[in-house]
């Protein structure tokens, strides 16, 4: 009822076999399969297929066709991950290269300042100290002096760190004439500091808040109470090597500090100085600008000049403000000896 052909038995059969053989990856190039992404099409590979039949040759295809697809794919999704055999890929952007890990250098720096905020008398000094910048991960030596850095994200950074001040003699202060030394004083502590507007703007501003424990390095390091001061900083890096950094700021001061340099003892009391009892509370206002250039890869100029105020203050009624506002002024040169060969993150 149903006659079954063998197609084969055919005369043309050394013909279509023939024909097959000769199928190659060439012929089927073009050949398009549909996938989630779109159409993929196969590399045209020179290779050819011999002594098959056309089943044979066809199945053959569809496998070299399908592991091409799976490098394709593979490949793809390297791209997308930002790498291809451990080498970036040529669309990928080139990233940034960061500043040294580590500087060594000498800064000389000339400073003009008051005694403490109020003072009428002005302080200036000369020197020359190493100059040392460590930009790790989390240890970190900057230009706002040691600290541990121990959370960053690109809106808020948390750090532990240290800050100082050069204290003054009471010989060169008049109105503190046969009263204490103002000693040299190291601050400690951690400070908060949260970036309020994009880097890629045409500069950053940023809000410090650090509170620290004061000591008191001449007198063997002993505790002179606590400091904090909010601040609220600009900062823009400009064409050519120039930085400009502006800020203003509210100290403020326990008990024990603020005696420091306010309180006068009634054995200490003369016609021009009344005793007074110093309160903890506002102890200044601070305004500053700050200019740096980088000359070349070895050399920075630097100069920042700053206002102090006691305007409002808790303490500006002491026998020992003779001068509500005055300003302080610092410049000097970096020289940048060596640095390291590897690249800071920053």
């Amino acid at each position: 009822m149903f006659t079954l052909v063998n197609e084969w038995e055919n005369p043309k059969r050394k013909e279509l076999q023939k024909l097959a053989s000769s199928v190659t990856l060439r012929s089927i190039a073009s050949i398009s399969f549909p996938t989630c992404q779109g159409e993929f099409s196969m590399y045209r590979l020179p290779i050819k297929l011999k002594n098959t039949g056309p089943i044979l040759g066809l199945c053959a295809s569809l496998v070299l066709c399908g592991s091409t697809y799976a490098q394709e794919l593979a490949s793809s999704q390297a791209v997308e991950r930002g790498h291809l055999g451990g080498e970036a890929t040529a669309s990928e952007p080139k990233a940034e290269i960061g500043p040294p890990l580590w500087e060594l250098g000498l800064s000389g720096f000339a400073i003009s300042r008051t005694a403490y905020p109020g003072s009428d008398t002005y302080i200036s000094r000369a020197l020359v100290v190493p100059h040392f910048i460590y930009r790790g991960e989390h240890l970190r030596v900057d230009r706002g002096g040691p600290g541990y850095r121990a959370i960053k994200t690109p809106k808020f950074e948390f750090d532990i760190g240290f800050s100082g001040a050069l204290g003054s003699s009471s010989d060169k202060v008049v109105a503190r004439r046969g009263m204490e030394t103002i000693g040299h004083m190291i601050e400690f502590g951690p400070r908060f500091n949260w970036y309020l507007s994009d880097p890629d703007q045409n500069g950053r501003w940023r809000f410090e808040l650090p509170l620290r424990a004061v000591f008191d390095v001449s007198d063997g390091f002993r505790r002179n109470g606590y400091a904090v001061e909010p601040e609220l900083k600009f900062d823009r890096r400009a064409q050519a090597g120039w930085r400009y950094t502006t800020g203003i700021s509210a100290v403020f001061g326990s008990q024990q500090l603020a005696d420091t340099f306010y309180k006068v003892r009634s054995d200490q009391a003369l016609p021009d100085r009344p005793a007074y009892d110093a309160k903890s509370g506002l102890l200044a206002w601070r305004l500053f600008t700050s200019v740096s250039h980088q000359i070349d890869q070895d050399w920075r100029l630097f100069a920042t000049v700053r206002i102090d105020s006691v305007v409002g203050a808790a303490n500006e009624k002491s026998s020992l403000v003779r001068k509500k506002t005055a300003p302080s002024v610092v410049f000097g040169v970096t020289y940048t000896w060596k640095t390291s060969q590897r690249r800071s993150d920053d």
